[in-house]
């Protein structure tokens, strides 16, 4: 898996982002014609936000004394004459306390003695740029206030201004929540999703597939998702299957193979000859190369839901009681030491043995007679040595010159692999050391 591949929520991510500023964009193309080519509800936009912007600088205390302050977002257009905006604010009485013009706004105004409503408007010319008078009520501190505003020409270009704040409260502040909303609750809808799968795939990095017991839980998946754990689970039943069905193939091979040779052998006992004995000695490595071989096959096809508890010193205890006859009839001597009193590990015991025995046959075989065989045990190791006294030189000489396939060594390393172990071998002083260590 590639570590630049993105994230499913990056790509999440990405084409919300993308959508949402496709439909910003949409949604301010629809905003500027919806407004830009309605002069109406501009010149209406345009009294609300202007009478607001002058409404703000009005402070009315408790004992009806008004002061008013020219806002700086205002003054430039209203502090000074002939710039093209007037305005004028009178309280509820007529009392007037804020213009910025001359006579000029009787003629434009409502007159003094009129009760004005609370919002008005009357355009002066047709068109852009705005020419228009208006005004609209407002009630601070208890007192109604009636703030009037006019524009010829609107100089400085303030229906802009009015443009842009419909856009900021109807299209950037509502899409930007609605978008951390969807982003927020997309990302943790599939964040909660895929929990499970992520267990899953955490469980499938550690499925052993030579365990016919191993699947993937798919009740808390998606339905999507649990199709593709069901269709792993086949698989590892298909597996299983075909272990069984090797294993059977190997076991009926090794039958007819092995059927045969004892019948040979049956005849060559009635020959009298030392070419027949050499050849039955011959059939004996024949008939133990067989029986490596369909070992080895058979290692291939192993389940791991066979594993249990063993301990390590009362089975190599067993295997070098068993073995020791043999050791002596070849002129060897097999000697047994635990360094602790009981080793468990999980394992399968018969393998273990097939192991054990096959370090101690390999000892017996590529070493000269009279050499000392010792079986250690500590914790979850089995170390196998062989001491001669002549030294590991003449050990080597006689181990060149044997046949030497090695493939009890091959069986015994498939072994400790199936184990979560290893097979380590060195050379001592007298001999050779193999350490065949099993996984806790």
């Amino acid at each position: 898996m590639s570590v630049k591949s993105p994230t499913l929520g990056a790509i999440l991510t990405q084409r919300i982002a993308f959508f949402a500023v496709l439909a910003m964009v949409v949604q301010l193309v629809v905003i500027f014609s919806d407004y830009y080519w309605n002069v109406g509800e501009l010149s209406r936009l345009f009294v609300e936000q202007e009478t607001e912007r002058l409404a703000s600088g009005i402070t009315a205390e408790e004992n009806d004394t008004v002061h008013y302050r020219l806002p700086d977002s205002v003054e430039g257009r209203y502090g000074q004459a002939q710039t093209g905006y007037v305005a004028r604010i009178r309280g509820a009485d007529g009392d007037l306390i804020f213009q910025s013009c001359d006579s000029a706004c009787e003629s434009r105004f409502l007159p003094p003695d009129v009760n004005p409503p609370d919002f008005w408007l009357r355009s002066l010319a047709p068109g852009k740029p705005l020419t228009l008078v208006g005004g609209r009520a407002f009630t601070i501190g208890g007192q109604r206030f009636v703030v009037d505003v006019a524009t010829m020409g609107d100089p400085q270009d303030v229906i802009s201004d009015v443009l842009w704040n419909e856009v900021i409260a109807h299209m950037i502040v509502p899409m930007s929540i609605l978008l951390v909303l969807v982003l927020g609750a997309t990302l943790l809808s599939v964040r909660q999703a895929l929990k499970p799968v992520r267990i899953a795939a955490e469980a499938a990095e550690r499925m052993d597939p030579m365990d016919s017991r191993s699947h993937l839980q798919f009740q808390d998946m998606p339905r999507e998702v649990a199709h593709l754990a069901v269709a792993v689970n086949r698989a590892f039943e298909r597996v299983g299957e075909l272990m069984r069905s090797q294993k059977i193939l190997t076991s009926g091979i090794a039958h007819e193979v092995r059927t045969p040779l004892a019948a040979i052998k049956l005849e060559l006992g009635h020959i009298d000859h030392p070419r027949a004995r050499k050849a039955e000695a011959d059939l004996d490595d024949l008939v133990r190369f067989v029986g490596q071989i369909t070992a080895l096959a058979r290692l291939d096809t192993f389940d791991h839901g066979m594993f249990e508890e063993v301990d390590l010193v009362a089975l190599a205890s067993s295997v070098v009681e068993q073995l020791a006859p043999w050791v002596y009839e070849n002129d060897h001597s097999l000697e047994f030491s635990a360094q602790v009193d009981a080793a468990i590990v999980q394992g399968v015991p018969a393998l273990l043995k097939d192991a054990l025995r096959n370090l101690i046959d390999n000892a017996v075989r590529h070493t000269p007679a009279h050499t000392d065989i010792v079986v250690r045990v500590s914790r979850n190791l089995i170390r196998v040595e062989d001491r001669h006294p002549a030294g590991i030189r003449q050990a080597c000489d006689v181990t060149a010159h044997t046949d030497g396939l090695g493939i009890g060594l091959k069986i015994v390393e498939r072994i400790a692999a199936i184990h979560r172990g290893s097979l380590r071998r060195s050379a001592g002083r007298q001999g050779h050391i193999f350490d065949l260590e099993v996984g806790r």
